[in-house]
């Protein structure tokens, strides 16, 4: 059981969210209102998701307060709350997660800072939103789950998302049409499943809360930037769609057009990040992805004989509203001891089949090593 302290503020109108979110994966959830939260949500809208309760029926696995006020972080800092979830926090209970909701200049008081870090020390998550807003329920979610644990904790995964830019001059790019959802929804999904979970990131807009998130843009950066935290990481998923050509000179500035009906434009191909990063990682897991106009599971199956990873993903971009900017996705799962169509399903379900995919095979080979 998981249990929700809805606080006085307006963050409590998000809280029937993360009451239904926690619930859609089996959680029971009982929610405790704080005096002052049903100034802006009432009782009913909970009611198909979570149970109200002024005591907890039962030792919860993780308590959750969203939104917490000043007050809050004092009572739970200094044990004096006398409220259901803050007893809870007070006699031990872990995981504890806090996402505040507090104007500028209550978050800037020293006092407050003082409880905050005292908090983070004591074991507390505390997210801070943006401003004087509450953390998403995405994330205060995906917070949740990552601390309960999982079927990857204490895996380290790195993925690359996005599409790689390659510049012509310092204006223009060739360039391809991934957004980076695919890679996003991978990491959303491995932290909810309790990975490290480390994004390198090209040209990708939004970027995921509770994971490390490293920026780059053309192929030569998110080359530098994989190999580098390459042997840091149990697992590796190459999810970017990277370029597989780049110009052979860059304009230092902008060409102009001027009268010239047309430009010569010369590409040299780039390199192979999952065949370089194989040869220094012998050991790390790799997971590629075959993106194809057609038949993806050919192209699947022979990336996986000669690119010396462990699982690949293959995907036909040519399926209208699947694959590149699109939230949905159809895949085909292909590894040396059997192959899994996915079929059309929104991205953080096919992410979901990927994640399944690969800890049945990292829990397989860490049986066979037991036996050996």
């Amino acid at each position: 059981m998981i249990l929700l302290a809805a606080g006085s503020g307006p963050g409590a109108l998000q809280a029937p969210q993360i009451a239904a979110e926690l619930a859609s994966t089996g959680h029971r959830v009982e929610v405790a209102f704080a005096p002052g939260a049903n100034r802006f949500v009432g009782p009913a809208a909970f009611t198909a998701f979570a149970s109200l309760f002024e005591e907890a029926t039962e030792p919860p696995e993780a308590v959750v307060f969203a939104p917490a006020t000043a007050g809050t972080l004092a009572r739970l800092t200094w044990g004096l709350g006398a409220r259901t979830a803050e007893q809870a926090y007070i006699t031990g209970i872990r995981p504890a997660i806090v996402a505040t909701e507090l104007d500028e200049a209550t978050r800037k008081h020293p006092a407050v800072r003082e409880n905050v870090e005292l908090l983070r020390k004591d074991g507390y998550r505390v997210l801070e939103g943006l401003g004087e807003n509450m953390a998403s329920p995405k994330a205060i979610v995906g917070e949740v789950f990552h601390t309960l644990g999982g079927p990857l904790s204490g895996l380290r995964v790195l993925i690359t998302a996005g599409g790689t830019r390659e510049p012509i001059d310092k204006v223009r790019v060739v360039s391809n049409r991934s957004s980076g959802k695919m890679g996003r929804a991978l990491a959303h999904e491995a932290f909810r499943c309790g990975a490290e979970v480390t994004v390198v990131a090209a040209n990708v807009e939004e970027k995921e809360p509770g994971v490390s998130w490293v920026d780059v843009e053309t192929y030569e950066e998110i080359e530098e930037t994989t190999m580098r935290l390459a042997p840091h990481a149990d697992v590796l998923i190459m999810a970017a769609a990277i370029s597989d050509f780049t110009p052979e000179t860059v304009e230092e500035g902008k060409i102009r057009r001027g009268g010239a009906k047309g430009i010569n434009l010369k590409l040299v191909a780039t390199g192979d990040i999952l065949q370089a990063v194989r040869e220094s990682n012998p050991n790390l897991f790799m997971i590629g992805f075959a993106a194809t106009y057609g038949d993806s599971l050919s192209d699947a199956r022979e990336k996986l004989k000669t690119k010396g990873v462990d699982l690949v993903v293959g995907n036909d971009i040519s399926i209208s509203d699947s694959g590149f900017g699109s939230d949905e996705n159809e895949v085909v799962i292909v590894g040396q001891d059997g192959e899994r169509f996915v079929p059309r399903a929104e991205k953080t379900v096919v992410a979901r089949a990927i994640l399944d995919a690969l800890e049945k095979k990292t829990s397989q080979e860490s049986r066979q090593e037991q036996e050996a």
